[in-house]
């Protein structure tokens, strides 16, 4: 038995693999905001991080980092790419727990995938953890992952956090394996969520389908108590403000409204481009104002970073032609010579290019239809050093119950998000800085480091081994 003491189990390690022509592995930092949120955390403990390395065929070896973190790859076949990933966790998993955002589809090859890739996880944790070890499960890919180790190793301390929303009772009753899911996740001691109405809808649901009888934040489980409680993620605050402090960013920034051709107004819209974002309403709201005459071009300017993401799923494929063909008719519609009306970037940016974006816009657009958190809005907010910008955030977002001064707006109701638009970019400059202000005052408070500490200690970890070190650059949502 290995003597790791603090594991952290995720669908993906922090890194991903890379084998270039020759047949030479290099190993790169993973984009995310899991990994920001995470790593600090490991090197805090000098613990294991369990995941896949991002390519499919055999683990590579483990290896270890310059912070003393162990990464220890999972095997995942190009099949389990397919069914485990792709199929259950994004075309099935992801649109329920998203409201139905999308269609679902379920496959039983699919599920019999899933509970494979988690058993095997699960395998990997019970032979690496130390006799009482702190094993922390991350997000929808491994539900079932808790139960399996509880299973397993008896002794282990077992929390669970969901990245995602979940879903409420009516809902999560159309999952095929309802109950092994359920099941799986109340093998944890802690399960974690970002906001309280999905550690209620989890409670509820123990008794709908279990005929448990949850008090409080807690229901009992075979003699053991399991909490079900909300811990909204954070960012790293400290290091997006030193980030956005720089003389590199600041400079960046003015050379990036000189770009746009100086514009009294630029909407930056900065998502992973995926139909829980609200990407295409946002651009229908940018035109419906540009056709009104509320917006003009070319003193406004929408720039939306749309950055690649499960390129292999159909869903996503469809979704790239329509926010492309969208982008097309506004441009064409609207755009002058030299001056289109919107931006479209479908690429991946640095830390420091975000941050200089997050400075050049007067209007950040955070509108997705569901979102867990959403981290972009809040790298917007620590980013604005200047006290200066304006968010409008989807009130279905979970950052929406921690950034109360934003512009809320629903971004199914196109009259509602287009006024928000308007209503942003016309509020008088003081009432923006106050706004800004007293987000920004949250966010130094409730950091990603306090995150960490919340959950670790109702996990019962000390509190000087749920201690963290800041440092680690985020990564957007």
């Amino acid at each position: 038995m290995s003597n790791a003491s603090f594991i952290v189990v995720a669908n993906r390690l922090p890194v991903d693999s890379v084998v270039d022509d020759e047949g030479n592995r290099t190993w790169r930092r993973s984009p995310g905001g899991l990994v920001t949120a995470l790593e600090p955390v490991l090197q805090a403990n000098q613990g294991t991080w369990i995941g896949w390395a991002g390519v499919a065929g055999p683990a590579p070896e483990p290896l270890e980092t310059d912070d003393g973190v162990t990464l220890l790859p999972v095997e995942l076949s190009e099949d389990e790419v397919l069914r485990y990933y792709e199929g259950f966790s994004n075309a099935s998993l992801w649109p329920l727990y998203h409201d139905a955002v999308e269609p679902r589809q379920f496959r039983r090859s699919w599920w019999k995938s899933y509970y494979e890739v988690n058993a095997r996880f699960a395998d990997v944790c019970a032979r690496e953890a130390a006799q009482g070890a702190v094993v922390w499960v991350q997000d929808y890919q491994l539900q079932l992952v808790p139960g399996m180790l509880r299973e397993r190793r008896p002794d282990l301390r077992i929390g669970f956090f969901l990245h995602i929303p979940f879903p409420p009772v009516e809902l999560f009753m159309q999952l095929p394996h309802r109950m092994e899911i359920l099941k799986g996740l109340l093998g944890a001691d802690l399960v974690g969520f970002q906001r309280p109405l999905a550690a209620q809808n989890f409670l509820a649901l123990t008794r709908h389908l279990l005929g448990y009888r949850p008090r409080g934040h807690y229901v009992t489980v075979d003699d053991r108590l399991v909490r079900a409680d909300a811990f909204p993620i954070s960012i790293d605050t400290a290091y997006n403000e030193e980030v956005a402090s720089s003389e590199r960013v600041r400079q960046r920034a003015k050379e990036i409204r000189a770009e746009l051709g100086d514009p009294e107004t630029v909407i930056l819209g900065v998502d992973r481009l995926d139909y829980t974002k609200g990407i295409e309403q946002r651009l229908k709201a940018f035109r419906e104002l540009l056709e009104d005459g509320r917006l003009q071009v070319p003193n406004a300017v929408m720039v939306q970073v749309a950055t690649p993401s499960r390129e292999r799923v159909e869903q996503y494929k469809v979704l790239r032609e329509r926010v492309e063909r969208q982008v097309g008719r506004i441009n064409g519609e609207y755009g002058q010579v030299g001056l289109p009306a919107v931006h479209y970037l479908h690429q991946s940016f640095d830390r420091f290019e975000l941050s200089a974006l997050y400075q050049a816009a007067d209007v950040m657009a955070v509108t997705p239809l569901r979102d867990g958190m959403n981290l972009v809005a809040k790298e917007y907010v620590a980013s604005r050093v200047d006290n200066r910008g304006a968010l409008v955030l989807s009130e279905f977002a979970g950052a929406a119950g921690d950034l109360r001064q934003a512009f809320l707006v629903n971004p199914h109701d196109l009259t509602d998000l287009k006024d928000g638009f308007v209503t942003a970019t016309t509020a008088p400059l003081d009432d923006k800085m106050k706004r800004m202000r007293a987000m920004r005052r949250y966010l130094r408070k409730h950091d990603v480091s306090r995150w960490a500490r919340s959950f670790l200690t109702a996990l019962g970890v000390p509190e000087r081994s749920a201690a963290y070190n800041p440092g680690s650059p985020p990564t957007g949502d």
